[in-house]
């Protein structure tokens, strides 16, 4: 199977680029990036071919693209892979407004390829062990979650609005909302939020904080800030506590450690070391290509992402509570 990438704007694709490398019968077939140094040099260093425009890539004989440009260029690339019958992976978060996620589902839907959005913290083993550990009742009805997701301020047009469609708010909401809805099957209702660039001199947020309703009845809070500085151990974190009327669990994703406790007793601690999220992500959308079937993270998915960050924005804004999707 051979596989291409459109864009190294985003850091991820290098993560993506070495999982190619490594899949068997996987060919990583080239890149196009509107950067020539920097699409040169990526090619260079994964051993493959750089094309100097994306429909020059998309014109090849390849079965399916990785995005990984700026946000607001998601659509815009999304849509040409589509409209050449290629299937795709899109970074998240799927776009910058309701309507390019809408146009991107759409086309992919018409041309019949497969949207996925690339959201790797569902393939931690940690988060889906959690995962098994909710469906199975061990915790009860889910009443209260606790999450973060900080991490340190990233470089070039994450800092720009138009390019990233917002800050850490728009950055980081949506993994955490996205393990919710996988986690519970449940909606994100109704948001509030405070925003603020309270850390560095930049043109977006770098801090957030999110209180959510959920369709279960549920409410969670979520911490999204750039709040890690340079010299901290690690670049960010996600962590969850997750509390039900008959147990609570502790997730730490990073340190793929997760602890779940029931009526006065441990019942479950999980610690994983060594497994390649990125890598079981970029897996599984080979694997969804040559079976037929669909890609576990879909684009409706990153569309019900994408719209509790845009409710949080309106939300911090309005100094009010707002409905998810309205």
């Amino acid at each position: 199977m051979k596989i291409g990438i459109l864009s190294f704007a985003h850091m991820h694709a290098y993560s993506y680029a070495g999982a190619l490398t490594r899949l068997p019968g996987v060919e990583f077939a080239g890149l196009a990036d509107d950067d020539a140094g920097r699409g040169r040099a990526a090619a260079g260093q994964f051993g493959t071919r750089y094309f100097p425009t994306v429909d020059a890539l998309l014109e090849t004989d390849i079965d399916g693209v990785i995005i990984c440009s700026a946000n607001a260029d998601h659509a815009r690339l999304a849509l040409a892979a589509a409209a050449h019958g290629k299937h795709i992976l899109c970074e998240k978060p799927i776009a910058t407004t309701v309507e390019d996620a809408a146009r991107m589902i759409a086309a992919c839907r018409e041309n019949n390829v497969q949207l996925g959005i690339a959201f790797p913290c569902r393939f931690h083993p940690a988060a889906r062990r959690l995962r098994q550990e909710i469906q199975a009742g061990k915790l009860g009805r889910v009443v209260a979650i606790r999450a973060t997701n900080h991490g340190s301020l990233p470089p070039g047009w994450f800092l720009d609005r138009e390019k990233a469609g917002g800050g850490a708010i728009m950055d980081h909401t949506v993994h955490v909302v996205d393990l919710i809805r996988w986690f519970l099957g449940q909606e994100v209702t109704r948001v509030y939020a405070e925003a603020g660039t309270l850390l560095y001199d930049i043109a977006v947020d770098d801090c957030g904080l999110l209180s959510l309703e959920l369709s279960g009845g549920a409410f969670a809070t979520l911490d999204t800030s750039w709040s890690r500085p340079p010299g901290f151990p690690t670049w960010g974190d996600v962590t969850m506590e997750i509390i039900g009327t008959g147990g609570t669990a502790y997730l730490d994703l990073f340190a793929q450690n997760l602890a779940v406790y029931g009526p006065g007793e441990l019942t479950t601690r999980y610690e994983n070391w060594g497994s390649d999220a990125d890598y079981l992500l970029v897996r599984e959308f080979v694997a969804s290509i040559a079976g037929n079937r669909q890609f576990p993270v879909s684009g409706e998915d990153g569309l019900k992402a994408l719209e509790v960050a845009l409710a949080a924005y309106r939300a911090a804004e309005t100094h009010a509570p707002v409905a998810v999707g309205n």
